[in-house]
């Protein structure tokens, strides 16, 4: 996830920036660069469609949706979640920003295949347990949401580990940044914990605070795309981001 100023190697408190350094394996010749000028900035779209997806999901997981289905967050992992921060990463690309764009790349990725394994794993095995016979649907059930849970563990502990050297390489571009991806890594985590032991009420409580960690990440995101909109406009409205932690 990465907002990104071209010319900007670093973060100020105008711009945001997921590049880690001044370094490009690839020079435009002139000739190119005449015809193909770089795009605008598309990390705020993509710290915009995370931090949506990323709230829905977390309030399903907080128990905030008790009058709901729960399932709002499903097609937005896969149009904008999804969808919309792939575009972020080729565009990011485009910038060159190899950093902004393998970030947005993994993550919309991400909620796109949670998409398909609810819609082609969790969905038909819950059907299967609703179409089983009485006698054996206690066990059966036990037995399926037992492995959809280790599933679900083994898919956050891989993306925890994506996210481990993602934050690595964040203390170098502005606070904020660092922020959103901290606690995304910290939600990540908790849920990885809760979906690897949940069967009893303590592993039900922390899917329900790795809910509540997931909407302050959100709130992160948002409020770094915004500076990154702001920065984009140029006029006085200036939101901070923070200096980076480690100094180039």
């Amino acid at each position: 996830m990465a907002c990104r100023e071209p010319d900007k190697p670093f973060p100020t408190e105008e711009g945001i920036d997921l590049s880690v350094s001044e370094d490009r394996t690839v020079q435009p010749s002139p000739a190119t660069a005449a015809t193909a000028p770089a795009v605008a900035d598309p990390g705020p779209l993509g710290l915009a469609a995370f931090a949506l997806t990323t709230f829905l999901l977390s309030a399903k997981n907080a128990n905030w949706m008790t009058h709901a289905t729960g399932d709002a967050w499903l097609g937005f992992a896969l149009a904008y979640g999804g969808l919309a921060q792939l575009l972020a990463a080729m565009w990011e690309f485009r910038n060159k920003n190899v950093v902004g764009a393998t970030a947005f790349g993994t993550f919309g990725a991400f909620w796109i295949g949670l998409g398909f394994y609810i819609l082609l794993v969790v969905n038909p095995a819950v059907a299967a347990i609703n179409s089983a016979p009485l006698a054996t649907r206690t066990a059966l059930a036990a037995t399926t949401v037992a492995h959809i849970n280790h599933d679900l563990g083994w898919i956050l502990l891989g993306f925890a580990i994506f996210t481990t050297y993602l934050l690595i390489l964040a203390t170098g571009t502005n606070l904020a940044l660092f922020v959103t991806i901290f606690l995304l890594w910290a939600a990540l985590v908790i849920l990885m914990a809760g979906n690897f032991y949940l069967g009893s009420a303590a592993t039900s409580g922390i899917i329900q605070f790795g809910g509540y960690v997931g909407l302050v990440t959100a709130l992160a995101a948002w409020y770094t795309s915004w500076a990154g909109m702001a920065a984009f406009m140029g006029h006085k409205i200036r939101i901070p981001v923070g200096p980076p932690l480690l100094k180039p």
